[in-house]
């Protein structure tokens, strides 16, 4: 019963949740889930990676990212909005793995997340790895 509340807060909160940039000082965007109507546990995670990316956190951030994606991997929401928020995660992640000089997992992220969902942010931070790298 628990279980089912917990999906179904779930459910609703990723339909209302959407997501918001910080620029970083490095040109890269950064997203955060701007609402509170996320479940507590993504919301966190995923703030909580783009800011300590902002910090120069990076190991720190990749963990971050990492359970933040793995939450999304369980979200019961709608099929766009979880592919658009794990496309993000998987953003944040290749740039906290770029600026930590991971540059191989970075691209990896970086190229998932467009390939989940093509959007300009997460087409703005490929871009700029791939200018970065001078690939």
């Amino acid at each position: 019963m628990k279980r089912t509340l917990l999906k179904t807060i779930a459910l609703g909160s990723l339909l209302t949740c959407s997501a918001a940039v910080m620029a970083d000082s490095s040109d890269y965007k950064l997203m955060v889930i701007k609402t509170e109507t996320a479940p507590q546990p993504l919301e966190q995670s995923f703030n909580s990676c783009a800011l300590n990316v902002k910090s120069k956190n990076y190991a720190q951030a990749e963990e971050i990212c990492t359970k933040a994606i793995a939450l999304l991997k369980d979200a019961q929401g709608p099929k766009f909005k979880v592919r658009q928020l794990t496309s993000y995660a998987l953003s944040n992640r290749g740039v906290a793995r770029l600026k930590a000089h991971n540059d191989t997992a970075a691209l990896a992220d970086l190229y998932e997340a467009v390939q989940i969902s093509e959007n300009t942010l997460v087409s703005h931070n490929l871009t700029r790895a791939k200018e970065e790298l001078a690939l």
